[in-house]
């Protein structure tokens, strides 16, 4: 904990009480993590904030809060499905190998709505539908995590993503299909799942999952980085302040 952390947290704990940060600090603190044991497919994420569900598959409307969101960006699909043929046959200089935490792929490719804590502008332009989609009902209404990002990710034909966790539980990624060709399917935690167009798929990423196209042309779905819906608000203003600091720590800026 550095003196910017402690001041932060000292902060949101006058703000919203002295127990509103209880789940967090366990969290960092490894002997109390030990009284939450994780799932074995859950193993290889960096955090895990405690007395969040052990439940990699969530019902896209199964969160009141999420709700608005999945409910905007599925109703615009088709507009945000024209946009993105568009840019990809026009625009291909938008799109970039996908950087992935632990590695980097040129047949995964990826076009950024919203990265590093902020928009991209650039893109309004490109995918305009997507963007005011996203700006207002995930950024304007705070429910996008600013630690993260909102892309559209193309797995190019005969892609595939290997088995992996993500870094943390206390966001969750929600997947609009946008073009999907046959063959392409994700397993989370042990389970497959088919996207179906113009549907969203909404699943902790914290669990162990991979993805593929073992079709004949490019799938595409545009993922949203979303603050799981069992997080509080004073959590996760805490949680920004914390991994903000470490990131500069470990000099990712």
């Amino acid at each position: 904990m550095t003196p910017e952390i402690e001041l932060a947290f000292a902060a949101v704990r006058d703000e919203h009480g002295p127990d509103s940060l209880v789940r967090v600090e366990e969290m960092l603190e490894p002997r109390k993590q030990q009284r939450h044991e994780r799932h074995p497919l859950q193993k290889g994420a960096k955090w895990v904030l405690p007395g969040i569900s052990r439940q990699p598959w969530h019902d896209p409307h199964g969160h009141p809060e999420l709700t608005p969101v999945v409910d905007a960006f599925e109703t615009a699909h088709a507009a945000i499905k024209d946009e993105l043929e568009t840019a990809w046959a026009a625009r291909r200089s938008a799109f970039s190998d996908y950087e992935h935490y632990l590695r980097r792929q040129e047949d995964w490719q990826a076009l950024y709505l919203y990265r590093k804590g902020g928009l991209v502008e650039e893109s309004a332009a490109t995918v305009p539908t997507a963007y005011k989609v996203l700006k207002e009902s995930a950024v304007d209404t705070e429910l996008i995590c600013p630690l993260l990002e909102c892309h559209f990710s193309t797995l190019l034909p005969g892609a595939s993503i290997a088995p992996h966790c993500d870094l943390w539980n206390f966001s969750i990624n929600l997947h609009l299909a946008v073009d999907i060709p046959e063959g392409c399917g994700i397993t989370v935690a042990g389970e497959t799942r088919a996207w179906e167009e113009g549907r969203t798929l909404l699943f902790d990423y914290s669990f162990e999952h991979e993805a593929w196209n073992r079709g004949t042309r490019p799938r595409t779905c545009l993922l949203i980085d979303l603050w799981h819906p069992e997080t509080t608000v004073p959590e996760r203003q805490a949680l920004v302040v914390l991994i903000t600091e470490i990131r500069k720590l470990m000099g990712e800026g």
